[in-house]
């Protein structure tokens, strides 16, 4: 899955890549290569979780496994969330969704979260901007639902294509139908865009705007009307 508007594109390959840095000194430009990721064990990993783990203690707190899509190295995932649960830490998925439903059954025993996003209801849209169809997404949510885990519908709004009527109708049809649903709206924002041009990658979002304090009230207001438990950020 590639989203165009993803502010972590560095995220979307689980090779190391390289990354250029450009610095400004004395009048000079001064270029540099910046390695951008690690491979590490599970154990190096648990380690290093571990090492916060009063505070997770003292916050009711815990780890939260994110990307890009954290299903990309899905193998190496469930053997973290195992370990975690080992150790009675709280686990957190952060994911698009896009994920085989054999994994997924996996992974749903050892997770005590999952933000969920669901940016595009139209399959065509969503091809058009996400690069994948997204059925098994919307029947993956209902999966994880159903298991009566804890789950969060994550909204990105993106002006003139997630924010149109008629994706947010068919999004709070789709929402209305999960009693007790939280859903977050996630405001756009532009801040990976320098990653795309260092990492030599097309950014496609040049000429759209973070939505207005106004815009983002407006759509609270629309889905609150709808019967859905819904806030600005999370």
């Amino acid at each position: 899955m590639k989203c165009i508007w993803c502010h972590n594109p560095e995220s979307r390959s689980p090779q190391i890549q390289s990354i250029e840095k450009e610095l400004r000194l004395d009048g000079k430009i001064h270029h540099s290569t910046q390695t951008v990721g690690k491979e590490m064990t599970v154990k190096e990993v648990i380690s290093e979780i571990k090492k916060d783990i009063i505070f997770y203690e003292e916050s009711g707190g815990g780890v939260t496994f994110s990307g890009g899509e954290v299903f990309l190295q899905d193998k190496f995932l469930i053997l973290l969330l195992s370990e975690c649960k080992k150790n009675d830490i709280f686990t957190c998925i952060d994911t698009t969704g896009y994920v085989s439903e054999d994994v997924l059954k996996q992974v749903i025993p050892i997770t005590d979260l999952f933000l969920f996003d669901i940016k595009l209801m139209d399959v065509k849209e969503h091809e058009k901007y996400c690069g994948v169809s997204n059925k098994q997404i919307l029947k993956n949510f209902k999966t994880i639902y159903e298991s009566e885990s804890d789950i969060r519908l994550r909204f990105p709004v993106i002006p003139g294509i997630t924010d149109t009527e008629h994706n947010t109708k068919a999004l709070a049809e789709f929402a209305s139908g999960f009693e007790n649903l939280q859903m977050d709206m996630i405001p756009y924002h532009s801040t990976g865009r320098d990653k795309y041009r260092r990492l030599g990658m097309d950014y496609f979002m040049e000429d759209i705007q973070q939505p207005t304090e106004e815009r983002m009230k407006e759509l609270e207001l629309f889905f609150k009307n709808h019967g859905i438990r819904v806030r600005i950020g999370g």
